[in-house]
């Protein structure tokens, strides 16, 4: 005999569905489709590491076959949750803000609100990184995980698990409703009320077709669900049952290259096809011209983030690991020319773009923000990068460049002056004045990186006092929740895994300035948050290139939930991944952090043409993991899940990752 507890939580599923020949997209009892269902309990205790085991069959008692989409709901006593679908839904995401938006993404809210804001959500399983949907209330997670998608093997469908191998047959999906109070999963699966490909193309609710789960007459399906109910002090608690979902499903990135080869492919690629001599930059996209033989270039020069110091410092980086003196030589001349040329004369910090040589704060995500002005996002990675070329040339050149150092140094003490009351630095500062007229923002932790990274380089502890305030708050009040926003500036301050990567970066020095086991405490936290965006499987891709290839999405990190393709950003902290494992001795971490780097070394042209474009080295930044997100398309119409350019930010962050302590990094 079961617990009762174990009952209460069987007799609380809510089984429904919906036929593909009905009339409505009302989900009804199962019974009104000719389908009987039984539940049993197997085992566990709804915690962590021994979740409920829920045992469920579904048969097809009619005459004739079935299509639709089964779905099952948890439902739990609803106060204030808080709902975690990662990689797609977090909190409601700022369901409570404004949604007069720009660009749109998935938001909770409740009654009848317009879109982008939904009460409920249902959505393919590929969106999700982790086969799970959790949610936060009376001090409690409630949750359930299941396999992401069913496979045929010897004529029966069974849920995939990477022990349970076949042939593909249909993706499962996820759901949350905060107007009934409930997650759920679903056999075949909906995205509704809306399909989101990215924050500029939204889709309605398509009709079951391709979506649907098929019961022939007289057969069954039979499925697990793992049942989550635990008592959790904050957001936070649904990172214990992650880590033990990783675990149960992961699998490892394809082998396709080593660091080393990856570094010196990579960072030569760009060294010869995206170097712009008269501009003293890199540029941002190049593109084969086929009918000219030749090459396009879109410039788009920005001091940072998608072109600049994000390229320069990694093939810095790389030049200097490979000793190439060409190659240090042109990183050196972009450093350089941003240093010398882009401060504005009138605030001490310096503009964000130019063109022609003419800086601006104009670029090429201008006319998407609300506020013009200087952002503390480019400033602070700006200045975080240039320390990081400073340190590498003092390294292997014992070169000092000290007017970096003091460039560095005059804008970071202009935007400690900056904070408002709560500790934090804007999101806007006027060009004008240099004053903070915006904030509300989780960018301004490179600004707090930066000043840590100057802290430790040249051992002044002057600031560190405000550097502990702000890390508190940008603690307290963000990444506590789960609910890390408003970094990079295209995504209209959606939910991100962007400026997580900044603030993991700020403690790893505040532990090595301080000794402080808070900070490590914190940067778990941290890693954790920016793990809940990394696949942990390998979503089976159906669109060529990257299915072609056998590509993996193990490790590749999506984001953000506004831009949800898995990009190769939150690869640039794998030194800070390495840091905290050699002072903690965290197998999970590390783990993670080895599939960070096996990704990295599969994810770019090994070899002319491998993804279909380009030459040795070429990787561009968008990696369709979902077909939901494909917008791409060969010269015949038909779609592709990769972007066909160089963008040699993107190879950047790789570079970044295995040319830095990891290099010399013994597993």
């Amino acid at each position: 005999m079961q617990p009762k507890k174990m009952e209460g939580i069987m007799e609380r599923l809510i089984l429904t569905a919906r036929s593909k020949l009905g009339k409505t997209t009302d989900y009804s009892e199962l019974q009104d489709h000719g389908l009987i269902a039984s539940l049993d309990i197997t085992g566990g205790c709804g915690r962590p590491k021994d979740p409920f085991q829920a045992k469920i069959s579904v048969s097809n008692e009619g005459s004739v076959a079935w299509s639709g989409v089964i779905h099952v709901e948890l439902p739990f006593v609803k106060k204030k949750p808080r709902y975690f679908l990662p990689a797609f839904m977090y909190g409601r995401n700022r369901g409570e803000a404004p949604l007069n938006v720009p660009k749109e993404f998935p938001r909770l809210r409740d009654g009848n609100p317009p879109r982008p804001a939904s009460p409920w959500w249902m959505v393919r399983s590929d969106r999700l990184s982790h086969p799970v949907a959790f949610v936060y209330d009376n001090g409690k997670i409630y949750g359930l995980c299941a396999s992401p998608y069913f496979i045929n093997k010897q004529g029966i469908k069974q849920q995939w698990k990477p022990d349970n191998e076949g042939e593909f047959y249909q993706y499962g999906g996820y759901t949350c409703s905060l107007s009934k109070g409930t997650v759920g999963y679903t056999l075949g699966y909906e995205n509704a009320p809306w399909l989101f490909i990215k924050a500029t193309l939204v889709k309605n609710r398509a009709p079951l077709e391709e979506n649907c789960f098929e019961l022939a007459a007289g057969e069954s399906v039979t499925f697990t669900l793992e049942l989550y109910e635990y008592a959790a002090e904050s957001e936070l608690g649904i990172n214990t049952a992650i880590q033990e979902v990783y675990y149960r499903y992961h699998q490892r990135p394809r082998k396709a290259s080593d660091p080393r080869t990856t570094v010196s492919d990579l960072s030569k690629a760009i060294y010869q096809y995206a170097w712009l001599p008269a501009d003293r930059s890199y540029s941002g996209f190049v593109i084969e011209d086929k009918d000219n033989g030749g090459y396009r270039y879109n410039k788009i020069f920005s001091l940072t983030w998608t072109n600049g110091l994000s390229v320069a410092v990694p093939v810095l980086m790389a030049a200097l690991r490979l000793e190439d003196e060409s190659m240090r030589n042109q990183a050196l001349s972009c450093i350089t020319n941003m240093v010398e040329q882009s401060l504005n004369p009138a605030t001490g910090l310096p503009f964000a773009t130019y063109d022609n040589n003419n800086w601006s704060n104009n670029g090429w995500w201008f006319d998407g923000m609300h506020t013009p002005g200087h952002t503390s996002y480019l400033i602070g990675q700006a200045m975080y990068y240039i320390l990081k070329a400073y340190e590498y040339e003092k390294r292997f050149k014992q070169c000092l460049h000290d007017d970096w150092l003091d460039f560095v140094t005059k804008v970071l003490v202009k935007m400690e002056g900056t904070k408002n009351t709560d500790d934090e630095y804007p999101y806007i500062l006027s060009e004008l004045t240099g004053a903070g007229i915006e904030y509300d923002a989780f960018c301004g932790t490179w600004c707090m990186a930066a000043m840590a990274y100057r802290s430790w380089l040249t051992g002044d502890k002057t600031y560190l006092e405000s550097l502990r305030k702000s890390e508190r708050h940008y603690y307290e009040t963000y990444v506590k929740r789960m609910e890390c926003y408003g970094a990079p500036l295209d995504a209209d301050k959606a939910i991100d895994s962007e400026g997580i990567l900044a603030y993991i970066k700020a403690l790893r020095y505040l532990h090595a300035l301080t000794g402080d086991k808070l900070y490590l405490e914190h940067m778990r936290d941290a890693i954790d948050y920016e793990f809940t965006f990394k696949f942990c499987y390998n979503s089976p891709v159906k669109v060529a290139p990257l299915s072609k290839i056998g590509w993996s999405s193990c490790g590749g990190s999506v984001t953000s939930t506004a831009n949800p393709h898995i990009h190769p950003m939150s690869s640039n902290i794998v030194d800070e991944l390495l840091y905290f494992v050699e002072n903690t001795n965290d197998h999970y971490v590390r783990d993670r952090m080895i599939d960070t780097v096996e990704w990295g070394c599969q994810t770019y042209n090994r070899y002319d043409i491998e993804f279909d474009y380009g030459k040795k080295g070429w990787m561009s930044e968008r990696f369709c993991h979902s077909e939901g997100l494909v917008t791409e398309t060969y010269s015949d119409g038909s779609p592709a899940s990769t972007w066909f350019c160089l963008m040699p930010w993107a190879s950047g962050c790789i570079i970044e990752s295995l040319s830095g302590d990891l290099w010399d990094y013994k597993r």
